[in-house]
């Protein structure tokens, strides 16, 4: 049963637009992945082999379901679709967010590594790894039918995250192999390839804001943590920022101002008009992975813990100023495409 957390809980910088409303402890050890969906909120126990379904505003427990190691959540209309992987099996199981009832399953042949919805949730994406290569394999929830978009050749490329724009028209797929990452940018109505961009370092996630922008997080042991901010529309790197040490999730406020970024032992929050750290959430425990939706912020962490923040709006215009030291533009090496194999 969830209980209450009674550990320390805060934001770091004074002024902050991030407040402190919820915390429960689900019970059920690291939490992998997490969603929400308007009232309701997923999220993954991994080593206890269950995907735990909580009520978004009160984080009161409402349902907890059985399901064989599940990594990766995303959620739509009353639905989560949830990535689940065993030896003998790797498929996205369905589950009713209301009645807490597997509905439904869509057995996949290969891995799946990365997972996202289209704006109307009629369509879910899941990022696979096959022997020879990655592709994109594509649910349509209303008829069930599912289709194939190849991505990419190679017998070490992986897919770290994929995202579709608000228009519905492009599918933003990060993939990583030998050589480096890159954006492989899909049209969705004709499902080819239709421009590559070599980022470099290892993609851990990306988001897409408003006129074509794309943040993309990267972080190596020469480089760690750094944001590159990616016009789609020109195709090029507009800029890279250093962001932290061991990012590994990304996620934008709803009116694109900040990014939410999971590093080590804190989330740092991001202004994606000044390119600066401005706030640091810490919940007294490592977190795993956030979740945005509307005004609310949701941190799962390793110790099994969801904390709820409130997080306001900002407008360009009223940005503060911000510190006296200004955040350090990494140098961009030359932009070189790339063709994918087979296209």
């Amino acid at each position: 049963m969830a209980r209450s957390l009674e550990r320390a809980q805060g934001v770091t910088v004074e002024n902050s637009n991030v407040a402190l409303t919820r915390a429960v402890n689900v019970g059920r050890g690291p939490i992998a992945d997490l969603a929400v969906d308007g009232d309701r909120l997923v999220v993954t126990n991994f080593g206890d082999h269950s995907v735990t379904v909580l009520d978004a505003d009160s984080l009161a427990v409402n349902a907890a379901v059985d399901a064989g190691e599940p990594f990766a959540v995303v959620a739509a209309h009353d639905r989560a679709y949830v990535g689940v992987a065993s030896v003998a099996y790797d498929a996205i199981a369905v589950i009713d967010t209301f009645s807490g009832v597997v509905v439904g399953s869509y057995p996949i042949a290969e891995a799946v590594t990365a997972m996202t919805t289209s704006p109307d949730g009629k369509r879910v994406y899941a990022g696979r790894v096959k022997e020879d290569g990655v592709d994109v394999a594509v649910i349509d929830t209303i008829t069930e039918m599912p289709s194939i978009i190849d991505v990419a050749n190679g017998a070490d490329v992986t897919i770290d995250a994929l995202r579709v724009d608000d228009g519905d028209r492009r599918l933003v797929v990060a993939v990583s192999d030998s050589r480096g990452s890159r954006l492989v940018v899909i049209d969705l109505e004709t499902s080819r390839v239709r421009r590559i961009l070599e980022i470099g370092a290892p993609i851990r996630d990306l988001g897409l804001g408003a006129g074509g922008i794309a943040y993309v997080l990267t972080s190596d042991i020469a480089a760690r943590g750094v944001v590159h901010v990616v016009d789609l529309v020109d195709h090029r790197i507009t800029g890279s920022y250093e962001v932290g040490t061991t990012p590994t999730q990304l996620t934008l406020s709803a009116d694109g101002t900040r990014a939410y970024i999971v590093d080590w032992d804190h989330v740092a929050v991001w202004c994606t008009d000044t390119h600066a750290v401005v706030d640091t959430i810490s919940v007294g425990a490592r977190p795993a992975c956030i979740a945005m939706d509307r005004d609310r912020l949701y941190v799962a962490d390793q110790d099994g813990g969801v904390t709820a923040y409130l997080v306001a709006s900002v407008m360009p215009a009223l940005y503060p100023q911000l510190t006296s030291s200004s955040p350090r533009a990494l140098v961009v090496p030359p932009v070189r495409e790339l063709v994918a194999a087979g296209v």
